[in-house]
């Protein structure tokens, strides 16, 4: 018995002796996390990621919806946009769409109704942030109810407010002001109205975002002729 003990206790030894020091051979430096992650940085990243980072995009080529907020660090760039909605007149059969406001400019637009007080002048109050996010201000004033030739910014914006001047006594005006934004994101990211078409841009040279737009012969023909000198010459 004490012979069949002996055997019994060699015998898993020679069975789990390997197992443990492949565990333990495999958990340390060598077959580590560590090791594989240092290897992979050090030898495959360097060579693969320049190909595989420029392709990080994702196409949708359905409609999609989100019928939650959506946030956006980056940027967003469309060929059109709206918001839709139920129609208020007619809500259960008709949606309703309007187009984004767009200009080349990052602008910001704020506008109100002003009631002039006895001298013909109103001092028009906007948010506190106005100064530091907005710059290069432009200002729309126009009269309500009757003509008022004299009516003019009196005082540009300043500390988050500006003035009108020049009107009726208990006037109405109707004001709007504009602002370019400044703020350290759009700085660091200015928007770029015109950008050369490249193999970094959403299409390339030769190509469009909408071909059906493009489809006559000349259109067509030059397009294919500089897709063809592009290829060779780059």
């Amino acid at each position: 018995m004490k012979n069949k003990t002996i055997y019994f206790f060699a015998l898993a030894s020679l069975i789990c002796m390997p197992m443990v020091c492949v565990h333990a051979y495999a958990e340390g430096g060598y077959y580590g996390q560590g090791y594989y992650e240092g290897y992979y940085q050090s030898y495959y990243q360097p060579y693969y990621q320049p190909y595989y980072q420029p392709t990080y995009q994702t196409v949708f080529t359905k409609n999609a919806a989100a019928s939650k907020t959506v946030a956006v660090t980056g940027s967003v760039s469309k060929s059109s946009g709206t918001f839709v909605i139920d129609d208020p007149i007619d809500p259960a059969n008709k949606l309703l769409y309007h187009s984004f406001v767009e200009s080349p400019d990052v602008k910001n637009i704020y506008d109100g109704i002003a009631t002039l007080d006895s001298k013909g002048e109103a001092t028009i109050v906007l948010p506190d942030y106005f100064d530091a996010l907005n710059k290069d201000f432009r200002y729309l004033t126009r009269p309500i109810g009757a003509p008022m030739p004299n009516l003019y910014i009196k005082d540009e914006v300043h500390d988050n407010t500006f003035s009108i001047g020049g009107g009726s006594p208990g006037g109405r005006v109707s004001w709007q002001v504009t602002g370019i934004r400044h703020d350290a994101y759009i700085v660091a990211h200015p928007i770029v109205p015109v950008v050369d078409k490249s193999k970094d841009t959403i299409v390339d040279r030769g190509s469009y975002i909408y071909p059906a737009g493009f489809t006559s012969f000349g259109s067509t023909f030059f397009g294919s002729l500089s897709t063809f000198f592009n290829a060779i010459f780059h």
